[in-house]
C-alpha cells in the first residue's frame, strides 16, 4: 500500500523506537555496515570528483542519505547512496558553474532532485515501474553489472584512459596493455584471490574485510616496492576529520539547476526501482517502488542541508551490504554512522587503502550481480523476451541510463503490441448434427459458406494491429450469399477504434451479399461504444445480443435469431 508523507515519517520512527535490531541480528548487520563503510568512503569521495565537487561532499552523502533512507524507504536492503551515474550527471551540470559557485549550486540541485523524487512517490509514480517487463530489467541489471566490472578496469591496472565511456575505456585498455602497472593488477588479482579463498573457510563473513586489510598491510611494511606504482585512496584527496556543517540553498540558483535536477532524479529512481525490483524483503515480497521513490527523496532533501551529493538506489552498495551479512535495513544505518566514526577517528588509516584493492573487491561484486539464472530464463522465453533483453542490456553499455531504460521500454512495448498482433486466431465452433452435447472448435473458413450460420471466437487482443490481424483473417464474405456470421465477444469490455471500424466494414460487405453479422456476448460498455461511433446503425441494434450472468444464454438466444433469418431469407428467395 502506498503511504502519505506523515505515514512516512511515523514509519521512519517506528524503525528508530520500536523496530531495534534484534540481538541475532546485530553483529552481521554491524558488519555488514562496516565493511560497506570502508568500501564506500572512498569510493564517495571519487563520485565526488566525478561530480567536480569537493571529495569531502561525497562522504557527507554517505554520513545522511544512507541511514535517513534506510528510516522511509520501503525496501529493507537497498542501499541510497551516490553512485557513478548519477555523480557525472553531476558533473555535467556543475561544468557551467564558477568553481567558487559550485558548492552553492550543489545544494540547490541535491534539494530539488530530492523533492523531485519525494513528490514522484506521493503521487505513486511507482505504479509505472510495472510497466518495465522483467526482460528489460533483467538486461539493465546485467548492463549496469557489466559498468561497474570495467569501472574497475581503470584502478585495477594503473592505466587511465581519456575516454569517458566504460565499454571504450576498456577498448583503450587492451590496446595500451603495454602501459598497465602490473603491481597495482597484481595488487587487485590478489584482493580478488583472497576474497573466494576466506569464503570458503568459517570467516567468510569477514572475507572482503580481511582481504582489504590484508592488501593494506602489505602496501604498509613494503613501502619501497608499492608506494609509486599503487595509487592509495589518499592520493585522490585528504579526507576530512570533521563532520558535515548545515548549508542553506540559495534561490536565486533554482531555474538554473531545475534542468539537471530533473535528470539526475530519472537516473536516481530508476536505478532504485532496478535495486528494489532485484532484492526482495525477508518477507518474500519486493517492495512498494512508490514508497521508495518519497524515501530516496526525503534522503536527498536531508542531504542537501549538509552539502552531500546527490544520492540514488545504489546496486553496488546494495550488494556489499548483503554480501556482508546485512540482516534488516539496520545494516544501512550503521553503514552511515561507520562512515562518520571512521572520518573522525581513522582518517589517516583510510588514506592507506589501495584503489586496486577496492577494483578487486567491485569486481567480485560485479560478477556476482550477473544473474545467470534469470538471463537464461529470459532467454529461453521467446525471441521477444531476448529481443528486449539484448537491447536494453547495449543501450545500457552505450548510452545514459535512463535512455537505456526508456529504449528497453519502448522495444517492450512495440514487439508486445507486434506479438499481441501475430497471436489472434479465430476459430468456428461447430455442433454435432443432432444439435446435442458439445460444440467443437475448428479452423475458422478462409471463405464464408453460403446458407449457414457460422459461429466465429477470437483469441487474443482486439486494438491496433490486432484488429488488423483479425480483419485480415475473417471469412472472406464476397462470394457468400444468404449466410450469417455470429461474433461472440464476451469478456471484452473494450474494442477500440480500429476493430469498431472493422466491424463496420464487415457488416457493410455482408449486407451487400444479402448476408448478416450478429454479435453476442456485449458487454453494456461495448454497447455504447456501438452506439456512440453509429455503428449500430450499419449493423443493426436488434443483431445485438447482451451478455447475461448465466453462460450461453446470449448465443443461444443469436443461434435462434440466426435461423429464424436464414428461414425466413430463404422463403423470401423462394
Amino acid at each position: 500500500m502506498n503511504k502519505s508523507p506523515s505515514d512516512l515519517l511515523e514509519s521512519g520512527q517506528s524503525v528508530v523506537l520500536q523496530n531495534a535490531p534484534p540481538r541475532e541480528n546485530l553483529s552481521a548487520d554491524l558488519l555488514a555496515g562496516l565493511t560497506w563503510a570502508l568500501v564506500n568512503i572512498p569510493q564517495g569521495m571519487a563520485y565526488a570528483l566525478l561530480a567536480l565537487v569537493n571529495p569531502a561532499f561525497g562522504l557527507y552523502t554517505l554520513m545522511i542519505a544512507t541511514p535517513v533512507a534506510a528510516l522511509f524507504t520501503s525496501s529493507v536492503f537497498m542501499n541510497v547512496s551516490s553512485t557513478s551515474a548519477v555523480s557525472v550527471a553531476v558533473g555535467d551540470a556543475m561544468l557551467g558553474v564558477p568553481a567558487d559557485q559550485r558548492a552553492g549550486a550543489l545544494v540547490v540541485l541535491v534539494l530539488l532532485a530530492g523533492i523531485l523524487q519525494f513528490l514522484a512517490g506521493v503521487f505513486k509514480f511507482g505504479y509505472f515501474v510495472r510497466f518495465v517487463s522483467n526482460a528489460v530489467m533483467t538486461g539493465f541489471m546485467a548492463g549496469v553489472a557489466f559498468l561497474i566490472i570495467l569501472g574497475q578496469f581503470g584502478d585495477l591496472t594503473g592505466y587511465e584512459s581519456i575516454f569517458s565511456n566504460k565499454v571504450l575505456q576498456t577498448a583503450d585498455l587492451i590496446l595500451n596493455l603495454r602501459r598497465v602497472d602490473y603491481a597495482t593488477t597484481a595488487m587487485g588479482i590478489i584482493t580478488i584471490m583472497l576474497i573466494f579463498s576466506f569464503e570458503r573457510t568459517p570467516y567468510r563473513k569477514f572475507a572482503y574485510l580481511i582481504a582489504l586489510m590484508g592488501v593494506t598491510f602489505a602496501v604498509a611494511v613494503m613501502p619501497d616496492f608499492f608506494t609509486d606504482s599503487v595509487q592509495l585512496v589518499g592520493d585522490i584527496a585528504e579526507i576530512p576529520r570533521s563532520l558535515p556543517r548545515p548549508a542553506m540553498p540559495e534561490l536565486r540558483l533554482i531555474p538554473s539547476m531545475i534542468g539537471p535536477a530533473i535528470a539526475i532524479s530519472v537516473i536516481a529512481l530508476v536505478q532504485g526501482a532496478g535495486v528494489s525490483q532485484s532484492y526482495p524483503n525477508p518477507d518474500g515480497k519486493f517492495p512498494n517502488p512508490s514508497r521508495d521513490f518519497a524515501g530516496q527523496g526525503l534522503a536527498n532533501i536531508a542531504t542537501s542541508f549538509f552539502q552531500g551529493i546527490p544520492a540514488g538506489g545504489s546496486l553496488s552498495g546494495t550488494a556489499v551490504l548483503i554480501d556482508g551479512g546485512a540482516r534488516s535495513r539496520w545494516a544501512n544505518i550503521f553503514a552511515g554512522l561507520f562512515v562518520a566514526i571512521c572520518v573522525l577517528l581513522f582518517a589517516s588509516v583510510i588514506e592507506l587503502l589501495p584503489m586496486a584493492a577496492l577494483a578487486g573487491m567491485l569486481v567480485v561484486i560485479g560478477v556476482r550481480l550477473i544473474d545467470t539464472r534469470g538471463i537464461r530464463t529470459v532467454w529461453q522465453t521467446n525471441p521477444f523476451a531476448r529481443t528486449a533483453m539484448g537491447i536494453t542490456f547495449l543501450a545500457t553499455l552505450l548510452a545514459p541510463l535512463q535512455v537505456a531504460v526508456a529504449v528497453g521500454v519502448v522495444v517492450s512495448i512495440l514487439l508486445y503490441v507486434a506479438r499481441q498482433a501475430n497471436q489472434v486466431h479465430i476459430v468456428r465452433w461447430v455442433w454435432p448434427e443432432d444439435g446435442y452435447g458439445y460444440p467443437e472448435e475448428v479452423p475458422a473458413p478462409k471463405k464464408l459458406p453460403s446458407h449457414e450460420v457460422t459461429l466465429l471466437n477470437v483469441y487474443g487482443s482486439l486494438f491496433f494491429a490486432g484488429a488488423s490481424t483479425l480483419e485480415d483473417n475473417l471469412p472472406a464474405p464476397e462470394e457468400a450469399r444468404n449466410a450469417v456470421v455470429i461474433l461472440n465477444l464476451r469478456g471484452r469490455d473494450d474494442i477500440g477504434s480500429t476493430f469498431n471500424g472493422v466491424l463496420q466494414r464487415y457488416a457493410d460487405t455482408l449486407s451487400r451479399n444479402d448476408s448478416l453479422l450478429i454479435l453476442t456476448g456485449i458487454s453494456t460498455e461495448v454497447q455504447d461504444q456501438l452506439l456512440r461511433t453509429k455503428a449500430l446503425d450499419k449493423i443493426g441494434e436488434e443483431n445485438i445480443f447482451l451478455a447475461t450472468p448465466q453462460l450461453g444464454q446470449a448465443l443461444n438466444q443469436a443461434l435462434r435469431a440466426a435461423r429464424s433469418w436464414l428461414e425466413q431469407d430463404t422463403t423470401e428467395t423462394r
